[in-house]
Formats: structure tokens, sequence, C-alpha cells
């Protein structure tokens, strides 16, 4: 009997620096969160439905005058319900979710490594392998995404060098 492993996914997870940094996920306990608060269908159905733990992923500091990829993550919980939807002293509440009736769900990342170097988005926007990447897609919002194994292998190319 054969058992099918499914294939390891790419993420990139963007969060505003001022709202939660990579240095904020590695002062959480065991350097992990939930990623929670998202309030798009696409990205709850990426969470949901499609990342699974070992999954790994890039952590990306978005807004700001020089956005940029920061570090490595991996999922170590699946898909559940985002109970921050249901407390309505959150920073994302939506009386429309309920615990018996979840509208958002998150999953829980673990900090891997810190980047030696960020990896700002204007030198991603000059490098021909990741002009397919959907984070250099306009008007792509999503605090969530998938990525290509040769996308993030070469901002870990970038970001763990020692050369800019």
């Amino acid at each position: 009997m054969f058992i099918k492993m499914e294939k390891m996914k790419y993420w990139l997870f963007k969060s505003e620096e001022q709202c939660f940094s990579y240095d904020d996920l590695l002062q959480m306990p065991d350097q992990k969160t939930h990623w929670d608060g998202v309030r798009n269908y696409q990205a709850r159905n990426f969470m949901r439905d499609t990342m699974q733990i070992g999954d790994v992923g890039i952590f990306y500091h978005s807004g700001g005058t020089h956005p940029h990829a920061i570090g490595t993550v991996h999922i170590v919980r699946d898909g559940y319900p985002d109970f921050t939807a249901w407390d309505e002293h959150s920073e994302h509440p939506d009386p429309s979710s309920s615990p018996l009736s979840p509208k958002w769900f998150m999953v829980d990342i673990k900090a891997e490594k810190k980047f030696t170097q960020p990896v700002f988005l204007k030198n991603m926007r000059t490098i021909a392998e990741l002009s397919d990447m959907a984070l250099l897609r306009t008007g792509n919002r999503l605090s969530v995404m998938p990525i290509g194994q040769k996308h993030f292998e070469i901002l870990c190319t970038l970001g763990f060098s020692s050369t800019v």
C-alpha cells in the first residue's frame, strides 16, 4: 500500500512592518503565531483549503517606503476558524462570523530564519525569473499568496547572500 504524499507548497505572507514584523514573530513564544485577521475570500480559501503543515513561506514587509522580503517561515497548523472574527474587541471583527458558522480561517506559522539582508521589492522587479510571481502583478493586495518553488529559492538565495 502506498501513501500519497502531497507536494510541499510555497507561500508569501504579507504584513505591514509597523503592525506585525518578522522581529515581532521572533519574539513570540516558540517563534509561532496564528496568521489572523485575513478578510479576503481568496486568501481565506488558501488558508482553509490549501495550506498544510510543513508548507514553507517568505515573510514580507509590505507598506512603507521600502517593501521587502525579510525571512522564512513554515506552517505548523492547518487552517482553522479565525476566532478574532467573532471577538468584537479584536482589530478585525466580523459580526457575520460566529463559532457555529465561521466565515474566516487562519493558519499557524513559525519563524525559520531571518534573512541576512532584506530583498527589496524594487530589486525583485529587476529579476526576470521573478516576473511571474503574484506579488509583482499590478493590483495584487492579498495578504497570503502562493509563490513558486523557484521564487522561494531565488528570494532565499538573495536574502541569505553576503552581497547586495
